[in-house]
């Protein structure tokens, strides 16, 4: 995918899982942005390493493993937050 598409797969992203988890964090639309691509790089890795799938383009298996990865990256992030 190139770089617009990756951008826009992790907006998407990062709004589905800030939607899944919400709460009181800062950032705005460019960390939301941000943890979307994050997310689906850490859920492609993940996926890759246990067999699960990869994300290889704007299907439904592909935006899923970019939410959990982004949900993953949102739950951390909230942690060392408050720390």
């Amino acid at each position: 995918m190139g770089y617009l598409s990756w951008i826009i797969f992790g907006l998407i992203a990062g709004f589905l899982a800030r939607w899944i988890m919400p709460g009181r964090d800062g950032g705005g639309l460019i960390m939301t942005t941000l943890l979307g691509i994050a997310g689906a790089f850490v859920g492609g890795w993940v996926g890759v390493r246990l067999g699960f799938g990869t994300v290889t383009g704007f299907n439904l298996g592909s935006m899923l493993t970019a939410v959990i990865g982004a949900l993953f990256l949102l739950f951390v992030y909230r942690i060392i937050s408050r720390s």
